[in-house]
């Protein structure tokens, strides 16, 4: 089976490419949902991350609060890195299990979505990595509209990742989003059909 690393700077469009990809018949495996399930009350890195940050981090029904939390670690390196090295290593066993599935299934190609694919030193373990790619010019517009924050805020998100333009340097196949959606379609269309046509060769 191989594996196919998803992944690019914040808003440059990786959901959308996942989307498009999932419509073709692919099969995703997204690393911000595995995300949420290992924080679930109760698992060991929700205490964790209770003892670490205090309960004002949580929503009425005692989940995580994303936002909340996010505004913490997005501010301050040192909290961050403490968040990814509790969250990391349980993502990783959780993506594991879910690549073993899909094996047992007999699926031929699997593409993992993981923001920080290569932050967080997995891109040795697929296959491929494919990026999709934005300029960062395209990235704030599009992250101050789908957050709803400021131009400050968005560019401090902007700037806790790798630089787009380092991060391309590590994709075999770069997807460039800063375009319309129909561009971007067409791009995935035909990597999706130039995967096949080499798996069947």
């Amino acid at each position: 089976m191989k594996i196919i690393g998803l992944t690019g700077g914040i808003a440059s469009g990786k959901s959308l490419v996942a989307g498009i990809l999932e419509s073709l018949g692919a099969v995703v495996i997204d690393a911000d949902q595995l995300a949420r399930e290992v924080v679930t009350p109760g698992t060991a890195p929700y205490n964790a991350i209770i003892k670490k940050f205090g309960k004002g981090i949580l929503n009425a029904d005692g989940t995580i609060d994303r936002k909340t939390l996010g505004k913490i670690v997005f501010a301050d390196s040192t909290a961050r890195k403490y968040l990814e090295q509790i969250t990391h290593p349980a993502i990783g066993e959780l993506a594991e299990n879910r690549f073993a599935e899909e094996r047992r299934k007999g699926t031929q190609t699997v593409f993992y979505m993981a923001p920080l694919l290569i932050e967080a030193g997995i891109a040795s373990k697929v296959d491929e990595v494919w990026i999709v790619y934005a300029d960062e010019e395209t990235q704030l517009e599009r992250l101050m509209r789908r957050d709803g924050i400021g131009h400050d805020e968005a560019l401090q998100k902007i700037a806790a990742q790798m630089p787009i333009d380092e991060k391309i340097k590590f994709g075999q196949v770069i997807i460039d989003n800063t375009g319309k959606r129909e561009e971007t379609e067409k791009q995935v269309i035909e990597l999706w059909e130039a995967l096949h046509k080499n798996m069947h060769i």
